[in-house]
């Protein structure tokens, strides 16, 4: 199914484009059957139908919520909030809606994002601060050892809800570490029930369960590993490397006439790839605002998504900095897994950039627009070149198949970090699972 995602760069009929613009999801289903039925449509357009069918599949299901049921839902946790706030954040694109129906729909963690980006929102919400010091300790644990490790040992699972549990045979695929620059000894303490382990160096790695139930049950993935950074203060005038030229990944890591321009003007007449790379990380820490994003298969071209509405979250952020390196040059891959720490884990996604001599070096946009917005230079600057141990890296590149294939499309086409979950007539959603990653034990070393 991955192959078939090269057609999103292929535009829409306009009929069809319209009718999704204005919401009417139904109008523009029945129009690609039409087409799809039509000889004289050729098959490479028939492609990019049937990948828009399984893109208008989820918009209603991402987008629950009307302009009133989402402002009764914030009111519940602020009840002076206003219809013309509420206006407000959708404007500025801040509160990420589409059109269903003829209306406007918000998405479904609008309130969560708002809150998170906006510290006046959270206080009227009574949400506790989340101001920590961990991160902090571990910019000044490197810098005062050169490098920090962490053992960790995780239970991942994954488990179909009841009501969308059907007896007959089921296929479920659970990430797992990979080898890479900042993961080492990994191993893999036992699968509930047996697994197929893909090899630690694959690229995005998995345990596969093919099982037939008669009766609903957890799948489990238990491991343990060495999550291990090392600190780099790089000296600009060390670099050894020239600028070359990096390949394109459609539909994704593509140089449009947007991510040219946009790399031409932040770059200069710069040719120092370490200082073109940190023009890039300014760009998107200082000037894209974290956001909650609905699934990553409705954005379209991300990198242009990110870079037009100067919003997204970590992955978004991350493949726009990728992009932007590429193009000007720069070697630069796609990591993500888990962000893990003792209190508890979550998806996360990072970059990579290769420079000499130094090697690999990581750039995580997230982390540093946080620190930038908290007014915080010291944790903005270490997360260009550095990342913190707190990680679990099953992905080494984006958009990658797993080696035992889905048939039916996935959740998240792009990444693998909860799980993916298919019956052999159909794939399963994310809203069909329950996903659980507990940190069992966390140690120096």
């Amino acid at each position: 199914m991955l192959e078939k995602m090269k057609y999103l760069r292929i535009p829409l009929p306009d009929s069809i484009e319209n009718l999704k613009r204005c919401g009417d999801l139904k109008g523009a289903e029945r129009l690609i059957e039409m087409k799809l039925q039509d000889p004289m449509v050729p098959s490479v357009m028939k492609e990019r139908l049937l990948l828009e069918k399984e893109i208008l599949s989820r918009y209603e299901t991402e987008f629950p919520y009307s302009e009133t049921e989402a402002l009764d839902l914030i009111r519940k946790e602020i009840p002076d909030f206003t219809e013309d706030e509420l206006g407000f954040y959708m404007d500025r694109g801040n509160a990420c809606w589409h059109m269903i129906n003829g209306k406007r729909h918000l998405q479904k963690a609008f309130c969560d994002s708002l809150k998170k980006v906006y510290p006046e929102i959270a206080a009227r919400a009574s949400v506790p601060s989340s101001a920590s010091s961990l991160l902090d300790d571990m910019v000044q644990e490197m810098k005062q050892n050169g490098k920090a490790e962490r053992r960790i040992r995780i239970r991942q699972t994954l488990r179909i809800k009841d009501e969308a549990f059907v007896p007959g045979r089921v296929l479920v695929h659970l990430p797992l570490p990979a080898v890479s620059p900042n993961m080492k000894d990994i191993r893999i303490l036992k699968t509930e029930p047996e697994a197929v382990i893909d090899d630690e160096n694959c690229e995005c790695r998995t345990a596969c369960f093919d099982v037939f139930l008669k009766e609903n049950r957890t799948f489990a993935a238990e491991y343990e590993y060495t999550s291990s950074v090392t600190y780099h203060d790089c000296d600009p005038s060390l670099v050894t490397q020239k600028l070359n030229p990096q390949k394109e990944e459609e539909p994704q890591i593509v140089f449009t006439p947007l991510i040219r321009k946009l790399c031409g003007e932040l770059k200069g007449d710069e040719t120092n790839p370490l200082l073109i790379a940190k023009r890039f990380y300014d760009f998107v820490t200082k000037n894209v605002i974290y956001s909650y994003m609905p699934q990553y298969i409705l954005l379209g071209e991300i990198p242009e998504y990110c870079a037009s509405n100067l919003r997204g979250d970590c992955g978004v952020q991350a493949l726009l900095f990728i992009t932007l390196c590429r193009c000007a040059g720069i070697k630069a891959q796609w990591q993500s897994g888990k962000y893990v720490t003792p209190e508890g884990t979550g998806n996360h996604d990072w970059a990579m950039f290769y420079c000499e001599p130094w090697g690999w070096l990581f750039a995580d946009c997230s982390f540093g627009g946080s620190a930038w917005r908290a007014g915080n230079k010291e944790r903005h600057a270490f997360y260009f070149t550095n990342l913190d141990p707190y990680r679990m890296a099953a992905n080494n590149a984006l958009m990658k198949e797993f080696t035992v294939p889905k048939k039916h499309w996935r959740i998240d086409p792009y990444d693998s970090q909860c799980g993916e979950a298919e019956y052999e007539t159909r794939g399963l959603r994310h809203e069909e699972l329950i996903f659980e990653c507990d940190v069992l034990h966390m140690e120096s070393v």
